[in-house]
This record gives C-alpha cells, structure tokens and sequence, in this order.
C-alpha cells in the first residue's frame, strides 16, 4: 500500500462560450499509507474530480500527484497500481462472478493458479464462494458491490479509490455495507480514498474526512473534530444531521445579545470575542445541545442561558423528537428527549448549553477560536 499527496493541483476546465471553470482549486492533502479517507462535499464540489485525478482518468491543470514516492502526473490509469469501485457496479454481465473477478488479471497475464488463488482469497472475504457460479443478474444489490469490491481486492493495488459505491443501494443495506467497508479496511489494511455526498456515511466510515466546497478544502480532520471544532459555517453547517443552528448575536457588554434575550458567556468565550464588541456575529450550536428545562436539569446542564419560545413544528422520530422555534428570522431545531411532554403552539422554556456554543464571523464565516 502506499500514500497518496496532492501538491498545489489545480482543474481547470475551458470552454469557448462560458470560459474557465475552476473544478479544483490549489488542493493539497497527505494521505498516510492505510489510511481511509473520505472526501464529501455537495454535488460539484470537486470531490470526484479529485478522485478522477489520482486514478489518472482526468489531467490536473497544474500542481504535482504523487502515490508512493512516484510522481504520477504522466502516468496511464494502468500504471498507477491503483484499484476503482464505481458507483454503478460496472460488472459484466454475460460472465459468471468467478469470471468477472479473474477478468482483470487475465488481462495483466497472471498466473492461473495465482488468479485462483486471489480469486478464491477474495471470495472468502467477501462472502462471495457460494456464488461464483452465477451471473450479476442473480445477485442482489448488495451482493453486486461486493463483487465489484472483490474485483479490486483481486489487483492487489497500492490503493483502492471508492466513487460512491452505495449510493444505488436501499437505506438498510447502504448501513450494512459501511459496517463491511469498515471491517474489510481492517482486514486488508489498505489505503483507501472513498468519495460521497452523504456526511453520514462519511463520518461513519472515514478515519479523516476531507470537506469540499466550489472546488477547495474547507478542513481536513477526524469526524470529532470536524463536528466539535468546525473551521467555517459551511463545515458547521454540512456536517450533522439535523444541522447546526445559526442565529444572528450581538456582542454587548461581555454578552451575547439574540432576539428579546441576552445569553451569557464563559470567561474564555469573552475574552475572544472582546474584539467584536458592538459587532453582529453569528452564534452556531447543535440541535442536541437545546434542552427542555427538566431535561437540562435531569442532565446537569447550566440554565444560565434559556429563552422561551413557541413550538412550531413537532418530528417524533421515536429515539428522538425535534422541535422547531423561530428566534429573530431563523427558524431552529432543538433534539429533545422524546418522553417530553409537548403540543403544537406550546411556549416552551428552551436551555441552552454555553459550553456548546459556537461563534462566526458573519464577514468570513470562519469560527472564531476560543
């Protein structure tokens, strides 16, 4: 197995009516050897072209691809010793599964028993040797991407490139399949770079996650990181389900001054936000950080800072019920325990945790550091 590193790489694409589209820009990243990383983003962020670009399928514009301790840059897909699952399976089928995973290395001129023998290895993996006799058709979805997965088990490369391979897939199985991704990482001990649109299968997956958005690297970090300690609004915001709340906060007098409430601050939260004195920021914290009264106190948490607000949308989800409220123009969703007793139109009493809350500068949006 082997790293990866982007230095300074850059896509551009050119087209005579609409002119220069920056795709990926100035991207750099280290990926260690067997490592899982994820890059996720929204659609068109870059995150597959990245992919594409170290599969040797797209040329960067500018800017160094290196795997191992090779420059790539010239390299043919095929001489890159790297392995890619597609999103749609791409299996063949006229051939049998025994065929479609020694189809590669027949290509390559290997060995028979050598092909056997990787063949059967992979088989075993992946659940797969009772099946090697059928075609793709008789296979369930799930099945297919295993055989897609065996197919590039089977090269043995430095590393494997996953292009949202569950996306096709139905909820319950798109579950299932992270857990053997997961479990399949640490058999083999690969290096793997795994893209998606979905963050909760990024952070569920990803040893690091790389965030994209309009072609650049928003942040690079752990999944706890990354929820606990976002770099800007957008990170905040794409990551965690349901959202972060942001909400319009004024800094006056060593507080933070919202609709009709003035919440107080730690030492720390003031001392950083001294320079904003007079200033609109932006106050971020997470819907499972709003509390109900009796819940805050059954979970020993500050009622220093609470507003009152009136229930406008209930989403019992059985583990969970949210509630939305407005404060000023923004609309916030609070995670409460579902034993709560509450009705549409209700007031409630809402506590938030000061330990939890988070600040932006609205010019920037990056979050200011504490």
């Amino acid at each position: 197995m082997a790293r990866v590193e982007f230095k300074h790489v850059v896509k551009e694409y050119h087209d005579e009516k609409r002119g220069t589209f920056t795709a990926v820009s100035d991207s750099n990243f280290v990926i260690e050897d067997k490592e899982f990383v994820v890059f996720v983003g929204p659609s068109g962020c870059g995150k597959t072209t990245s992919l594409r670009m170290i599969a040797g399928l797209e040329r960067q514009s500018s800017g160094d691809i290196v795997i191992g301790d090779k420059i790539v840059n010239s390299l043919h897909p095929k001489d890159r010793d790297i392995a890619m699952v597609f999103q749609d399976y791409a299996l063949y089928p006229h051939m049998t599964i025994k065929e479609n995973l020694s189809f590669g290395l027949k290509n390559l001129k290997r060995p028979k028993e050598e092909i056997e023998k990787k063949v059967q290895d992979a088989s075993n993996i992946l659940g797969l040797s009772e099946m090697l006799d059928r075609k793709p058709r008789e296979l369930s979805g799930g099945q297919r991407q295993r055989v897609a997965v065996g197919r590039a088990i089977v090269r043995d490369p430095q590393v494997f490139l996953f292009d949202e391979p569950l996306s096709n897939l139905d909820a319950k199985l798109r579950v299932q399949m992270r857990v053997e991704l997961s479990e399949l990482h640490k058999r083999l001990g690969a290096t793997i770079v795994y893209v998606t649109h979905d963050q909760v299968e990024a952070m569920t997956l990803g040893e690091r996650i790389v965030v994209m958005n309009k072609g650049s690297i928003q942040q690079i970090a752990s999944p706890a990181k990354l929820y606990n300690e976002p770099q800007n609004m957008f990170v905040a915001g794409f990551i965690g389900s349901p959202a972060m709340n942001f909400m319009d906060a004024r800094i006056a007098g060593g507080k933070a001054q919202l609709e009709g409430v003035a919440f107080s601050l730690s030492d720390a939260m003031a001392k950083a936000l001294q320079p904003y004195e007079g200033q609109e920021l932006t106050l971020g914290i997470r819907p499972e950080h709003i509390y109900d009264e009796y819940y805050a106190e059954k979970m020993g948490v500050s009622k220093e800072n609470t507003m009152q607000a009136t229930v406008q949308v209930i989403e019992n989800l059985g583990a969970e019920t949210l509630l939305y409220f407005r404060v000023g123009s923004r609309m916030v969703t609070a995670r409460v325990n579902p034993e709560t007793d509450v009705r549409l139109g209700q007031m409630m009493t809402f506590v938030f945790d000061r330990s939890k809350m988070h600040f932006f500068d609205p010019k920037t949006e990056q979050r200011i550091v504490f």
